[in-house]
């Protein structure tokens, strides 16, 4: 999948992005940090891998988000100390042994390594597999401008920290956490058959999820936890909770 790497430096960029993101920036010294960037209203706008080489702080995100992000990180920057550059950096990853340089992808083990120099590619790994089986939401598949973290599983996946203190969206994401029960959310699935992301899950007539990511009898849904039992339809396709 292609990806765009923004370069964020000045002597503020730490602190400007630990004000903005969703994970805490001191876990930069560790490896990658996984985090995302949400409305005022606490809703998802873009999730990405955050680098540190040097002063510079390098964004791995989906290339669809790039101008946004560059656009939205421009915005909230006003006077602070920080550059923002596109990267000469690019990306490979797999699920093999790890070449030299190459850091363990935060949100899971399955997911391998991502190594960023030179060149681009994958080692032939089947990543959607490995998201369905593992329930892991991508951008453009499952997360979108509705989303909610936690509901993606963002916890689950190291990407939030519910003790870095304020950053845009934190009241909302924060009172999800401590005051209410998730209602909704992603699961995997089993699936009989097969039909289109995007797919109405119902049970008895009534609604309860849509369909997303789908690799061999499994697949992603987002669903009302209390209507998700027994069978359920999707089109012609049957789906049933994974166990």
């Amino acid at each position: 999948m292609a990806r765009r790497i923004i370069d964020i430096s000045g002597k503020d960029a730490r602190s400007f992005l630990q004000g903005l993101v969703t994970n805490d920036l001191g876990k930069l010294d560790q490896g990658l940090v996984y985090a995302a960037l949400l409305t005022p209203q606490g809703k998802y706008m873009a999730d990405f891998f955050l680098l540190a080489r040097g002063e510079t702080i390098h964004l791995d995100a989906d290339a669809r988000l790039g101008d946004m992000l560059m656009q939205r990180l421009a915005m909230y920057r006003l006077r602070a100390d920080v550059q923002l550059a596109e990267s000469a950096l690019k990306l490979s990853r797999g699920t093999g042994p790890a070449p030299e340089g190459a850091l363990a992808d935060p949100r899971h083990p399955a997911l391998g390594w991502r190594l960023y120099g030179a060149e681009e590619g994958e080692d032939g790994s089947d990543f959607d597999a490995i998201r369905v089986a593992h329930c892991i939401p991508e951008t453009g598949s499952e997360l979108g401008p509705e989303t909610y973290i936690l509901e993606a599983g963002f916890e689950r996946l190291n990407g939030v920290d519910f003790r870095k203190g304020c950053y845009v969206g934190q009241e909302v994401t924060a009172r999800m956490k401590h005051k209410t029960e998730l209602r909704k959310g992603f699961r995997t699935v089993e699936i009989e058959g097969a039909a289109p992301l995007g797919t109405e899950i119902t049970a008895e007539g009534k609604p309860v999820g849509t369909l997303h990511t789908q690799a061999g009898s499994q697949a992603i849904a987002y669903l009302r936890f209390d209507r998700a039992r027994g069978d359920m339809q999707a089109g012609d396709a049957i789906v049933r909770l994974a166990e």
